[in-house]
């Protein structure tokens, strides 16, 4: 895996004409030298995180993505109640606590295979008062312990910096889709609170990317998707829907 040796703070130059999330609330730098401690709001609710100041495998601050999408999935919870939910690239496990403490869903954090990162996680779940979430060490690519994933709903949020690793995220994706084995049998649309199916199937990839990338990066990997039998539809917000294509078989 290439590693980006970069200050986090490079994430929020605000050069992309987005406007940058703004923690507030008092900073903890005494914790470590290597985190630093803010309070994040998120949708009717404050998260203490704990972040690291510094990590070269860039699980640092958390990302514009994570707020944008946590309003859109709020505005959207009757799609996600009930899912069984893997969110990739956790990083500080922010949006799959907010998710957790608001929603008691259920739901598992996975990053690359490093012991900080799922350590720095379960801190902040134990400092959000929520028991601590299941997590997968899992480097895109390599094989999950499951080889008939039960997960219905796959999140992400501003995972695309890096482009040579598309073919492994792809791979990754792709497998949790095409495995996936119901456990339950459950239909593969789930109905809103009017009984009526929405257009989120079961199993599906919700990926929310606000950081703004080149068009052709983009297109390598929504295209490098296409051509693993996925279909990617845009759900407004910069919100992605990506989910196997027709009913081809299962890859393992």
């Amino acid at each position: 895996m290439d590693i980006a040796l970069f200050s986090p703070s490079s994430l929020f130059s605000g050069g992309d004409g987005e406007e940058d999330h703004v923690y507030t609330g008092e900073e903890n730098t005494d914790i470590q030298e290597t985190h630093v401690e803010r309070r994040h709001q998120f949708p009717g609710t404050e998260l203490i995180i704990r972040e690291f100041s510094f990590h070269q495998l860039n699980a640092n601050l958390l990302w514009p993505g994570t707020f944008a999408f946590a309003e859109w999935l709020v505005q959207h919870k009757s799609w996600i109640g009930g899912r069984r939910i893997i969110e990739l690239g956790s990083g500080t496990g922010a949006l799959a606590i907010f998710l957790q403490k608001s929603f008691h869903l259920d739901i598992t954090t996975s990053d690359y295979d490093d012991i900080e990162i799922e350590e720095n996680i379960a801190h902040n779940c134990r400092v959000n008062k929520i028991p601590v979430i299941p997590h997968v060490r899992r480097t895109w690519g390599d094989n999950f312990p499951n080889s008939s994933p039960d997960w219905d709903l796959i999140i992400a949020s501003d995972i695309l910096l890096y482009v040579k690793q598309y073919a492994n995220l792809i791979q990754t994706i792709s497998f949790l889709l095409k495995c996936y084995k119901p456990s339950n049998g459950t239909s593969s649309c789930l109905p809103n609170e009017n009984g009526v199916d929405v257009a989120l199937p079961k199993p599906a990839f919700l990926m929310s990317w606000r950081r703004r990338i080149g068009k052709e990066d983009e297109s390598l990997f929504f295209n490098g998707c296409e051509g693993a039998g996925l279909e990617v539809q845009h759900m407004g917000s910069r919100v992605y829907c990506i989910k196997p294509r027709g009913n081809g078989k299962s890859e393992t």
